[in-house]
């Protein structure tokens, strides 16, 4: 046990480094589970405003019927 890093005035085990360079990287790269998620929403794709609501009201009316079933 021979070597040791200074740093900042304190000395530093070689694996005090590792784990805390791989502590760092799991807080940084971990998803953050509690984060709020957006609905998934389809987008559509309409040649015209009328058969854009017409596919508006298509989903909306058999959505409703869906959660009610």
């Amino acid at each position: 046990m021979g070597s040791a890093y200074k740093i900042f005035g304190r000395t530093f085990q070689p694996h005090q480094l590792a784990i805390a360079t791989l502590a760092t990287v799991a807080v940084i790269a971990a998803p953050n589970p509690f984060a709020a998620k957006k609905p998934k929403v389809a987008e559509i794709k309409a040649e015209s405003a009328e058969e854009e609501a017409f596919i508006k009201a298509y989903i909306e009316k058999h959505s409703t019927e869906a959660k009610a079933a």
